[in-house]
């Protein structure tokens, strides 16, 4: 099995998404790793140790003066024994706590002991999530080499919506299994990743722009950093985390995008443009704010910057999307020769809820095949398309 003989600990906290623990430790279990659960005090309160004990086959370690039958110094114990500590899900106190080096109970002083990689999951009402203190302390973490399965959007328990939602059960799953089982594949290899929308100025006060996330660009960050690869990513307007090994550079309209990755084509081995750049802009732009009951607006097109990159990478991969809505075989086809494209990934936008969402179902298109693929995860999306570069 995948995760044959390695040891997880996983740290729960109080929030009420640990009921969405429970799978996440059977997915451990189902793919053969040895799992040892801490829980908080107020954990507890949510589902009890019992449930995770029947589920990972292992006592719940609680109480950070728990007497054992043999001495040992627990947290010291579980710090050196975990190949991965996996923090789910992760509160506002634990981020806290982990950011300002406060040991006071058994998860937050394992914190401090083990030398393994640590994975947080945050969880937590969308006010705490976007407030200034939290995220400059996941932030400092990220830049201390603590890897993040950032939280997604939705209907939230306390009634509110928006980000702070815990990542699903399979999504932390595939990502733990990249920390613990990365293919190295891609060791020396150049990956040059467009995410995220670009926006174009109508005046000083809107924009035309797309629903882009930058979910599906993020993941093939992290997909190909975990390979091995140097990653560039050329960002644009986002909501998703943008893995902090990754070299980024920050655009705003397409021109910008276009002029930035064609500078750099010639550096490049794999090219994946998982952007949303406008296709068109204003033709004027206004200098002050338009007020008028009736507004035409003349649109000009934009460079086509996959199509550019298709003209000069020679035999390097481009993979390029088609977002459809109709005809999306046809039009993904039409695409991949029109941008001399090794992949088109089709994305049908009309029966699927894609802008957002932490799972995709895709449609890959080549030359000489069309392979339809259930839903997955976008971490899984990533890893086929990389799949496709290296082969």
């Amino acid at each position: 099995m995948l995760l044959q003989g390695k040891n997880i600990v996983i740290g729960i906290t109080g929030g009420i998404a640990v009921y969405k623990v429970c799978q996440v430790v059977r997915n451990f279990k189902k793919l053969g790793a040895n799992v040892d659960v801490i829980m908080t005090k107020n954990a507890t309160q949510f589902v009890t140790p019992l449930t995770f004990e029947t589920l990972s086959c292992n006592p719940v370690t609680t109480d950070m003066f728990h007497r054992s039958t043999h001495y040992e110094v627990e947290h010291i114990s579980l710090a050196k024994k975990a190949d991965l500590l996996v923090v789910c899900p992760a509160t506002a106190n634990i981020i806290g706590k982990f950011t300002n080096g406060i040991a006071d109970d058994m998860l937050s002083t394992t914190f401090m002991a083990t030398t393994a990689p640590v994975v947080v999951c945050p969880a937590m009402n969308t006010n705490m999530y976007k407030s200034v203190p939290f995220q400059t302390n996941l932030k400092t973490l990220q830049e201390r080499g603590v890897l993040v399965v950032d939280s997604g959007s939705g209907f939230l328990a306390c009634g509110d919506s928006g980000s702070g939602r815990m990542a699903e059960p399979t999504e932390i799953t595939d990502f733990c299994v990249n920390v613990l089982c990365p293919k190295r594949d891609l060791l020396g290899k150049k990956v040059l990743v467009t995410c995220g929308a670009t926006y174009e100025k109508l005046d000083d006060a809107r924009c035309i722009t797309n629903f882009s996330s930058g979910k599906m660009g993020s993941a093939i960050v992290t997909s190909a950093l975990n390979r091995g690869a140097e990653v560039t990513v050329v960002l644009g307007n986002h909501t998703a985390a943008i893995d902090v090994r990754a070299n980024v550079v920050n655009v705003a309209t397409t021109r910008q995008m276009y002029d930035e990755v064609l500078s750099r084509v010639k550096s490049f081995d794999i090219f994946v443009m998982s952007g949303a750049p406008c296709d068109y802009r204003p033709e004027q732009v206004s200098d002050s704010k338009i007020k008028t009951d009736d507004l035409t607006v003349k649109f000009v097109k934009n460079p086509d910057i996959a199509q550019a990159v298709g003209k000069i990478k020679g035999d390097k991969f481009l993979c390029v999307f088609a977002a459809e809505t109709d005809n999306g075989v046809q039009n993904a086809k039409s695409k991949l020769v029109k941008k001399h494209a090794d992949l088109a990934v089709l994305n049908d936008v009309k029966h699927n809820d894609v802008f957002g969402s932490d799972t995709n179902k895709v449609t890959f298109v080549t030359a000489d095949n069309v392979t339809d693929y259930p839903e997955m995860s976008k971490a899984d999306v990533a890893n086929l398309i990389l799949d496709r570069a290296v082969k």
